[in-house]
């Protein structure tokens, strides 16, 4: 960077300063959306070293499902609600990335997660990932896989129907919100392989069950879990 250079993005930092998106304080130099405090604070789980856990708990007698795992929880209205709100609706797809790989880092050191063969985010149904202009899960996907060096599939599961936000839905209707929404393309694909299945919440965790059952249709295929974050509520 040359002094004119370094001129102007000194004169922009002092008046238009990049700010930590969940604590505001002033990001310094190589600190990039969250500041290093707020990543060392992240209410990490570590539910991927235990299979009895609460997201694992979310599936018991709904669908058969490996494993299961959230990278960090929140409660409603807490700051670390918001790194996924901007990384869902503000179009921050390279922090998804970012948060993504710091969990894959994670589960690389789990028995029970590195052994899987491939990485599936849930899809969004085209009009949405148009009307959004990325699918939040697909950038979480790639940095999960970046840090386990397993293969990405974004395009083989795909959503069939545009179905209502689940937001204010309770867990019955959620479920008959995403109920036979899902398709696979060429389920040779999936064939034998040990499916990760990524998402960036889970709640009642009824899309993620959906999911998974239109996977395990396909012959020996096994299907975990891992999300960005629990809802905690």
């Amino acid at each position: 960077m040359n002094k004119l250079t370094r001129g102007i993005y000194d004169l922009t930092e002092l008046f238009f300063p990049t700010l930590c998106i969940t604590c505001g304080d002033r990001l310094i130099s190589q600190e990039n959306f969250l500041c290093m405090n707020c990543w060392y604070d992240l209410p990490v789980t570590n539910f991927h070293l235990k299979r009895d856990n609460k997201v694992a708990q979310l599936f018991w007698g709904r669908v058969e499902i490996e494993n299961a795992t959230s990278f960090f929880s929140y409660k409603k209205g807490s700051r670390y609600q918001q790194l996924i709100h901007f990384i869902k609706y503000k179009g921050l797809k390279e922090l998804g990335f970012e948060t993504g790989r710091r969990f894959g880092f994670e589960l690389a050191n789990s028995i029970n997660f590195n052994a899987v063969d491939i990485v599936v985010p849930i899809p969004l149904h085209p009009k949405k990932q148009k009307m959004r202009g990325f699918n939040q899960s697909n950038w979480i996907a790639k940095g999960v896989a970046a840090s386990l060096q397993k293969p990405v599939s974004s395009k083989n599961l795909f959503r069939q129907i545009h179905t209502s936000t689940q937001t204010r839905k309770n867990r019955f209707e959620r479920w008959q919100n995403v109920e036979g929404i899902f398709g696979i393309k060429e389920p040779e694909k999936f064939r034998n392989k040990h499916i990760l299945l990524i998402d960036d919440v889970v709640t009642t965790g009824s899309t993620l069950e959906a999911c998974a059952f239109q996977l395990l249709k396909t012959e020996n295929t096994k299907v975990s879990i891992a999300t960005l974050a629990f809802a905690d509520y």
